[in-house]
């Protein structure tokens, strides 16, 4: 099968690239960082009038009822700017979660970007992120959707994202997650992929820019044969990552092994990104106010959510035994 994005999806992506570099994402970042939520909302604000936040959102609830390649195709880009603040919980898992399990009253606020909502997931989301800020704070735990307080903060590699334990609250309601959690895992790869993508576009850039005895650094054999294997394991990922929207769209009976190995390959191709980014720059690559920094960190803590590689790796080795005994 032959995949392209259309073109209306195409310019939904240069709406979303344009807003964000206009909005100096990084400084929103290290403000978001630090506590100062507010530049970060009003970012959040301006992506819910493009319908960001309303992309798994049905229209009758105020959303676009949008399809998850529209979804990946916009969560990409959020992770290529590294925009701060719970993307894959509050634009896919939730929105998702909430309309599969009938409980809608939120879903208009969270279309709409009046709302954030933030979510647990026990046991492969254990912290809520970003609880302090978010409207909407809710844990699944054994099939019910439960409401939760955050309890004592902990630390992320990601000072973005300051990181709650939760203290179970009152069931919601039942919870239908089986969509949800792939929604979830979906966003979470895209977004590992559009950071990756930005990592690399900084090496290259890098590596125009500084010289070594005269020349230089991209010139040489050794840094290009770097760049060359992150742009194939970039490129090897993308269509993982899109096949697995196609599959979640057309409900297929693969779509959790799809999901799984998507994961995988944009996890595993950001990471390469993210050691080859720290190659490239040198020791400034190390040093937290090179903006490098924000998508390093923000990859190393993207690639332990949503379910660990290992975890993720039995759930594509499971689906293809179990395919193979019944062919």
């Amino acid at each position: 099968m032959r995949f392209t994005l259309a073109p209306e999806q195409r310019d939904f992506a240069s709406s979303i690239d344009d807003l964000l570099s206009a909005a100096d994402t990084p400084t929103v970042v290290r403000a978001w960082g630090s506590g100062e939520h507010e530049p970060g909302l009003a970012l959040w604000r301006r992506l819910a009038d493009l319908g960001v936040t309303g992309l798994a959102v049905a229209e009758e609830h105020g959303g676009l009822g949008a399809s998850a390649v529209d979804l990946a195709v916009a969560v990409e880009m959020l992770g290529r700017h590294a925009v701060p603040g719970p993307v894959t919980e509050s634009i896919a898992a939730l929105p998702v979660l909430l309309a599969d399990s009938g409980e809608t009253r939120w879903l208009p606020g969270l279309a709409s970007g009046e709302m954030i909502g933030t979510l647990a997931w026990q046991p492969h989301v254990p912290y809520a992120v970003d609880a302090d800020v978010a409207d909407i704070r809710l844990c699944v735990v054994d099939d019910a959707l439960h409401e939760f307080a955050p309890a004592e903060p902990t630390s992320s590699v990601d000072a973005a994202r300051l990181l709650s334990a939760v203290e179970i609250g009152a069931v919601v309601c039942p919870a239908r997650t089986e969509r949800a959690w792939a929604y979830g895992v979906l966003a979470c790869a895209a977004q590992l992929l559009g950071a990756g993508r930005q990592l690399l576009e900084m090496s290259v850039d890098y590596a125009k820019q500084r010289s070594q005895y005269g020349n230089q650094i991209g010139g040489y054999q050794a840094i290009k044969h770097l760049l060359a294997d992150v742009v194939t394991q970039l490129e090897l990922a993308r269509p993982l990552l899109y096949g697995a929207a196609v599959s979640l769209d057309a409900d297929g009976t693969s779509t959790a092994r799809d999901v799984s190995a998507a994961r995988v390959a944009c996890a595993d191709a950001a990471y390469r990104a993210a050691r080859t980014a720290l190659q490239v720059h040198g020791a400034i690559g190390y040093t937290a106010e090179h903006d490098m920094a924000l998508w390093l960190t923000k990859v190393r803590a993207l690639r332990s959510v949503w379910g660990t590689q290992a975890w993720h790796r039995e759930q594509v080795l499971g689906a293809l035994l179990d395919e193979r005994r019944v062919a």
